[in-house]
């Protein structure tokens, strides 16, 4: 799939070929990983197995590119969080920056969780959906206030530390800032948004 909106825009798309032994290993991580494991939500090369959306500009730098992989499918593999409300951050981020790329990846990504095209449109659209669990909710208000104010009063850390624990808290809070610093990357590269 070579999604025009998915493609490299400002930056060339490194073809697998061209790549030296660093951006190879990189490469392999990404197409070869968790992310490429089962049924696919979204695709991760072109038709010319070239990188998508955000991992190709990773190839710029291997060593931070990989790391940056690496956090990804942590986040995405090995949170306590639930798929859902995983992917309902997720999209929130996405919805504040406007981000096609993760939008549309994760939205595919959310229905094979479970999310409903009623709660996808919701979370599109800024609202809360009321088929949402407790928990889901508080996670979605969490990531929101997030965005807007980039913290926590003591009464919100509290709530959330209830609703999600420490570590889900802690979980939650990467996956603002991982997919906020890929749909920065996007925009950059990819001149997105």
């Amino acid at each position: 799939m070579d999604n025009p909106q998915w493609s490299a825009g400002r930056l060339r798309r490194f073809s697998p070929d061209d790549l030296d032994d660093e951006q190879r290993a990189l490469h392999r991580a990404v197409t070869g990983g968790r992310r490429a494991a089962g049924p696919q939500a979204f695709a991760l090369v072109d038709d010319q197995g070239r990188l998508t959306g955000p991992f190709n500009a990773m190839l710029l730098s291997p060593p931070v590119g990989a790391a940056l992989q690496s956090l990804g499918e942590a986040v995405r593999y090995e949170s306590g969080l639930s798929d859902r409300t995983r992917e309902l951050a997720i999209l929130a981020v996405a919805a504040h920056w406007d981000s096609t790329f993760e939008r549309e990846s994760h939205e595919a990504v959310g229905r094979r969780a479970g999310l409903t095209e009623d709660e996808l449109a919701g979370v599109r659209a800024g609202t809360e959906p009321g088929s949402l669990s407790a928990d889901e909710l508080g996670a979605l208000r969490v990531t929101r206030t997030l965005l807007a104010e980039q913290r926590l009063d003591d009464a919100r850390y509290a709530a959330a530390v209830t609703s999600l624990g420490e570590r889900g808290l802690f979980e939650l809070t990467t996956i603002v800032g991982y997919y906020g610093l890929l749909a920065l990357q996007l925009r950059v590269f990819a001149g997105e948004g």
